[in-house]
């Protein structure tokens, strides 16, 4: 069943968040995720959105979204965000995952 990785980015630091936008694309390709959304902008139907950018990946499985984010290029890569912005990420299962 799918898995997703979703992400809420506030950044600080453009040029440093940069470097992880330069590398993130040819790491990303090694694996199977797909990107089905990137906002700036996201719109609140409910509750206090804090802001910031919205990240959401969509993976086979879980196996493989760990495969992706675990990997030593990924790792390596996230440095640069990590330093540039402040996130939180989330790994949801699918319908049909840990029932």
């Amino acid at each position: 069943m799918s898995c997703y990785f979703i992400a809420r980015i506030r950044i600080r630091d453009e040029a440093e968040y940069r470097k992880y936008l330069d590398g993130a694309d040819a790491v990303f390709s090694k694996y199977k995720g797909r990107y089905l959304a990137v906002d700036d902008s996201p719109e609140a139907l409910e509750g206090a959105w804090e802001g910031g950018r919205v990240v959401l990946i969509e993976f086979p499985d879980e196996a493989e979204l760990k495969r992706w984010y675990l990997s030593p290029e990924y790792q390596d890569l996230l440095r640069h965000r990590l330093e540039a912005a402040d996130c939180n990420t989330l790994l949801v299962k699918g319908l049909g995952q840990g029932d």
